[in-house]
């Protein structure tokens, strides 16, 4: 069994036949992370994978079943932390994934630079310059806007934890897209591919997809559009697949 908390609810990751503890007042993942943890090309044998701004740690749980490489997340708030915990727990996980309470930007002095093969993040969204009003739930607050780090923060701290050659994968939105790559350049991280993803055809882009590699050759590839909806307002194929599994 497992312990539940105020207003938890256990929830299916179905196409990966997983369970997480989600909670809207505390977190609750979006597409978003399941967008990035299909983007992300995963080592499968062997290697090492950080995953920063873990939240419940959906995408450890995620990419877990794709991979045989040790998966750590990292999570500063404590509730976010102790939830993803108990679901990595629940699914029988402990031996392959391990939770990290703390800062993204001690990771490096913590664990050592150049240590991983992978680095992910669903990093906060909004800047302290953001028009975005900041959400009084503090959980959620942390969560969307720059507090406890800033998109600088976290590209650094990728690329100081990747090895030479590693990959560093980012999910985030458009408005952010020439900050994403200024900080990747400046701090070794090459952007080598990159993905539009649109709610439906017709409409503006709401999310990219960025891939990174540390010390690479410049050559960026734009990848083909993905559209979340189709015109029925049903999620096309792809997506569909992400979420359920290859099964109509």
């Amino acid at each position: 069994m497992i312990e539940l908390l105020e207003d938890e609810r256990l929830d299916y990751l179905l196409a990966e036949e997983l369970q997480i503890i989600q909670s809207p007042s505390v977190f609750a993942f979006s597409l978003d992370a399941v967008l990035l943890s299909h983007f992300t090309y995963l080592p499968i044998q062997k290697g090492k994978i950080i995953d920063l701004c873990s939240g419940n740690g959906v995408i450890p749980l995620l990419l877990s079943n794709r991979t045989k490489a040790e998966i750590t997340g990292v999570e500063i708030q404590e509730r976010l932390f102790d939830m993803a915990k108990r679901s990595i727990t629940f699914n029988q996980l402990d031996y392959k994934i391990k939770m990290i309470h703390g800062d993204l930007k001690e990771m490096p002095s913590l664990l050592g630079s150049n240590q991983f093969d992978l680095v992910t993040c669903n990093p906060p969204y909004f800047s302290s310059k953001s028009p975005e009003i900041r959400n009084q739930n503090e959980h959620l607050a942390i969560a969307r806007h720059e507090i406890y780090c800033t998109l600088e923060d976290v590209v650094k701290s990728s690329s100081q934890l990747l090895k030479q050659g590693g990959k560093a994968s980012f999910v985030h939105r458009p408005e952010r897209l020439m900050d994403l790559f200024m900080h990747m350049r400046n701090y070794r991280l090459e952007p080598k591919r990159l993905r539009f993803v649109y709610p439906k055809e017709g409409k503006e882009a709401n999310t990219i997809l960025v891939e990174g590699i540390k010390d690479g050759r410049p050559g960026l590839k734009i990848l083909p559009p993905l559209f979340v909806y189709n015109q029925q307002n049903e999620y096309n194929e792809e997506v569909r697949a992400m979420l359920y599994g290859n099964e109509k």
